[in-house]
């Protein structure tokens, strides 16, 4: 099984460097000139399958990722984005700051983020992109296809703590992937192997998540 994940393309809030969380925002035009460059990147590869996030800039991102192909799309609730309740909508970025101090735990500490009213904690988000995962490696009929995986930066952060085994305190990885990055995971007897990560198809500038 060979897994490839990719975060969604950019929206006009990703952008602005508001929190999107569950909100569904869709993509905007640059965004879909990403997926669009990303899917001739992966043009030769066959996939069986695509699971993706429900929300809309996920599904319409594995939409152009797959034009033109016959390919199967589920939707899993598991890799939504990470809820953050009353915090969405807010800006995150070091100029336009809306948010209590504490927020800035949900980059530097995420072993010590407190989720506000209505959104999730780190811990939540690893154990449901962990039970997605798991699930995945036991399904035998999936056990030699290609699998499309669309999901959101925090929800993707989660899927490669799980494989990695990192701590949560070590959720961030190399950090926030960007808009249409792939990451490329071998799956052998329900042991995944990362093959590449973060790579890119498009020579577009795309700004730093914490700029």
């Amino acid at each position: 099984m060979k897994l490839y994940i990719v975060r969604h393309g950019e929206t006009e809030w990703n952008k602005a460097r508001r929190i999107q969380g569950q909100v569904d925002i869709p993509l905007n035009e640059f965004g879909r000139r990403l997926a669009r460059k990303t899917a001739k990147g992966l043009s030769d590869i066959t996939f069986d399958l695509c699971y993706s996030s429900p929300l809309s800039r996920a599904r319409e991102t594995a939409a152009l990722l797959l034009e033109g192909r016959d390919t199967p799309v589920i939707e899993d609730a598991r890799i939504l984005e990470m809820a953050f309740g009353e915090y969405e909508g807010r800006c995150c970025s070091r100029s336009g700051w809306d948010l209590p101090e504490e927020f800035r735990r949900f980059f530097d500490g995420p072993d010590k983020y407190q989720a506000p009213a209505g959104g999730e904690s780190f811990a939540q988000v690893k154990e449901r992109t962990g039970e997605f995962l798991k699930e995945l490696y036991g399904r035998t009929e999936y056990q030699d296809s290609n699998i499309l995986i669309a999901t959101h930066g925090a929800a993707l952060a989660g899927l490669l703590n799980n494989i990695k085994e990192r701590s949560l305190a070590e959720y961030w990885g190399e950090g926030v992937h960007k808009n249409c990055a792939v990451t490329e995971v071998q799956v052998t007897d329900g042991k995944p192997k990362i093959l590449s990560e973060n790579v890119v198809y498009y020579d577009d500038e795309v700004e730093p998540w914490e700029d």
